[in-house]
C-alpha cells in the first residue's frame, strides 16, 4: 500500500454504528484528518481484541490484515497532513465513531469463542458496508483538496476490498 492510499484507507476506517450523516453535516479537511487518525485507533484497537480473544484461523488472519493494514496507515496518514499543512481537527463525528466504537469494543471483550468471532466479523462486514456508503456521500464530496479528495476516492475503491475480505471470513465462519 502507497503513501497516497493510506490516507483514504485510514479515513475510511470508522468502526461502529455512527451514522456519518447524523454525526457531522460537512466535514471540513481539518475534520476529515482528525476522523482518519481516529479511524485508525478505533480499527488497530479492535483488531488487536481479535486477536487476542479468537482462536479461529480465518478471524485472526482477517484482524492481524486490518491491524498491519491500519497501523501502517496512521504512521503514513499523520505525514500526509504535515505535507499538506492541514492540523486535525477534532469533530463530533470523531467523537461519535470513538464512543461508538468503546460500547462496541465493551460488547465484544465480554465474548469467547464462536459468539466472539460472529459478533466481530458481522461488525466488521456492517462497518465496511457503511463507510462505503459515508466516503460517496459525506467524506469524498466534502473534501476540498484536491489531493485528499482522490486520496478518498481511491480509498473507497480499497475499502470494497475491505468489505469483500469481511464477507469472505464471515462466510468462512458458517
Amino acid at each position: 500500500m502507497t503513501i497516497k492510499l493510506n490516507l483514504a484507507v485510514a479515513a475510511a476506517c470508522l468502526l461502529g454504528a455512527v451514522s456519518f450523516a447524523q454525526a457531522a453535516d460537512k466535514p471540513t479537511d481539518p475534520q476529515i484528518a482528525h476522523i482518519a487518525y481516529t479511524a485508525g485507533v478505533i480499527d488497530i484497537e479492535a483488531a488487536k481484541l481479535a486477536v487476542e480473544k479468537s482462536k479461529t484461523k480465518e478471524v485472526v488472519d482477517f484482524a492481524n490484515s486490518m491491524l498491519a493494514d491500519h497501523e501502517a496507515v496512521n504512521v503514513q496518514a499523520l505525514d500526509l497532513v504535515k505535507k499538506l499543512n492541514v492540523t486535525p481537527e477534532d469533530n463530533d463525528t470523531s467523537k461519535a465513531l470513538a464512543a461508538a466504537a468503546a460500547t462496541k469494543r465493551d460488547e465484544l471483550s465480554k465474548l469467547d469463542g464462536a459468539a466472539f468471532d460472529k459478533a466481530y466479523i458481522d461488525n466488521e462486514v456492517a462497518y465496511h458496508a457503511q463507510v462505503n456508503g459515508a466516503l460517496e456521500t459525506l467524506l469524498i464530496p466534502s473534501a476540498t483538496n484536491p489531493e485528499l479528495k482522490s486520496l478518498l476516492e481511491t480509498g473507497l475503491k480499497l475499502f470494497q476490498g475491505h468489505l469483500q475480505h469481511a464477507e469472505h471470513a464471515a462466510a468462512a465462519l458458517k
